[in-house]
């Protein structure tokens, strides 16, 4: 009997004895894909010995192969490797970036169509409300449908979309196509839930951080090197052929090294006699679950508020940075504004702090230190954005730091709620963060262009300041559904996972 530490995910998936020694080592449920995928009774987290008897597949859509060493068996685990994490990054960055790269580009979508700004100035927004969109609808298939094929459609359409805006000569055309683009490009928000499936309870914030620096550098990258490319190049064009590039590298590589793990529905109990211990559930009440889980769960109505305000303070601060930037005594052109964008990319670099910082603290210490760090932040820039640039540059940072040291220490803590609703937790999640971002551009260009620079960092400081007093209404070791008020002690740190136990050979002992 092996006695090795493994992955939450793979314990329950290769059955036996094991899952049982593998549950005492890391003293959290192994077989988490056995989890309910409803909100009735509990919650289902119990330890299964059962193996999960899948049939094997072995095309993707009944005509891709899938490469042998990434077919499901229930006697073969896999590893979630740093490689596969990193290329969880990468493929997040390559699908967010179609978000922004038509954010630097608009003056020359109104020169190439002959049209005014104004016409064009609709297209951001409705590329955002097709990622809003495809949040609602396509991101909580993760809890229904194998992962696998899932990112491999949602990634295919997306640089299907792409290629069709670098091929378009009208402007209806590109407006019609952001849209869908925008609905296609959620392959992060299937990749952040599906990490943290994978990876060992002790390293999953260190495995989210990386997925979702992998979305923040997709944002940078897509406002930033987008407008460079595309002026350099003569071309909007040409940003959109890199666009389907980059995504069909991610795509050929997921094809490759993406695990075809069986869905959360397949992974339900059954009884004796082969039937479900629960109803099988079908899209519309996955879609349903979500209204439910947004007004019941405590812990992610207290994140999602939290992130809607985070939110509102990023967007405020990346939205009139550029009004800041272009006037004096700054005076800087379009293009340097754009660069300024790629300070935003430091804060990326410090993903393996976060992660390794957010393991080791009791998840809800990460989110106070991550609203503590937004709040010195807007307080450097009140006091001297408007006067040099280092207060800029070093806000910038700070903020980049805050956003996701919170934004990781929220996801995990949620993901905790219930293994088999991760898909969904997040759609609402990130939701909320959508509405902030709303919020944010508008709130903030008009505080900055009504009353100017300090007084818009200082309702930033201000929003900072209530994201402290939510946090402190529910204290760090509240059970699932107390909703105000502190429980379990002051412990600041996670308890470190004790040696495993081989439960057989300490039956034997007792017996002689």
């Amino acid at each position: 009997m092996s006695s090795s530490p493994s992955y939450a995910v793979q314990d329950g998936l290769t059955g036996g004895e094991d899952a049982v020694v593998l549950k005492e080592a890391s003293r959290e449920p192994t077989f988490e894909l056995s989890a309910c995928p409803t909100l009735e009774g509990q919650t289902n987290k119990e330890l299964t010995s059962e193996p999960l008897m899948v049939p094997p597949r072995t095309r993707d859509f009944g005509f891709i192969p899938i490469p042998e060493n990434r077919r499901y068996h229930p006697e073969r685990a896999f590893d979630f490797t740093l490689t596969l994490n990193i290329i969880f990054g990468f493929a997040s960055t390559a699908a967010v970036a179609n978000l922004y790269y038509c954010q630097p580009l608009l003056v020359e979508f109104a020169r190439d169509f002959n049209v005014s700004e104004a016409a064009v100035s609709s297209i951001p927004t409705i590329t955002q409300g097709g990622y809003a969109t495809g949040l609602l609808l396509i991101s909580p298939l993760g809890d229904l449908v194998r992962r696998r094929g899932l990112l491999l459609l949602v990634l295919s359409a997306s640089t299907l979309v792409a290629m069709g805006m670098a091929l378009s000569r009208n402007l209806v055309s590109v407006q019609v196509l952001s849209y869908f683009l925008g609905v296609a490009s959620v392959t992060p928000q299937v990749l952040i839930p599906f990490a943290g499936d994978l990876a060992p309870p002790e390293r999953r914030g260190r495995a989210i951080s990386i997925v979702f620096s992998g979305l923040l550098l997709g944002i940078i990258f897509g406002r930033a090197i987008g407008g460079v490319i595309g002026d350099a190049s003569g071309s909007w064009k040409n940003v959109y052929w890199i666009a389907v590039g980059l995504q069909g590298i991610a795509l050929a590589v997921l094809w490759w090294i993406l695990p075809d793990w069986p869905s959360k529905v397949e992974a339900l109990r059954k009884t004796k006699e082969g039937e479900l211990e629960q109803k099988r559930p079908t899209y519309f009440t996955i879609l349903w679950t979500m209204v439910k889980l947004a007004v019941t769960e405590p812990i992610l109505i207290q994140g999602c508020l939290i992130n809607l305000m985070n939110q509102v303070v990023f967007s405020s601060f990346w939205v009139t940075l550029t009004f800041l930037l272009a006037g004096s005594p700054f005076n800087y052109s379009t293009l340097k504004i754009g660069l300024f964008g790629l300070v935003g990319a430091l804060g990326v670099f410090t993903a393996p702090f976060v992660g390794h910082l957010i393991d080791g603290l009791v998840l809800w210490v990460g989110i106070l230190i991550g609203v503590l760090c937004g709040l010195a932040s807007q307080i450097v820039l009140v006091a001297g954005a408007g006067l040099n640039i280092a207060p800029i540059i070093i806000g910038c940072f700070g903020l980049d730091f805050a956003l996701q040291l919170m934004q990781v220490s929220i996801a995990a803590k949620i993901y905790e709620i219930d293994p088999a609703l991760r898909a969904r937790l997040n759609a609402v999640f990130v939701i909320s963060g959508f509405i902030g971002q709303v919020i944010g551009s508008a709130l903030g260009s008009h505080i900055y262009l009504s009353a100017g620079w300090r007084a818009n960092f200082g309702a930033s400081a201000a929003f900072c300041g209530a994201m402290i007093l939510v946090l402190l209404a529910r204290g760090p070791h509240c059970e699932r559904y107390t909703w105000f008020g502190w429980q379990g002690g002051g412990r600041l740190m996670k308890e470190k996972p004790g040696p495993a136990v081989d439960l057989e050979q300490e039956g034997e002992k007792r017996a002689s």
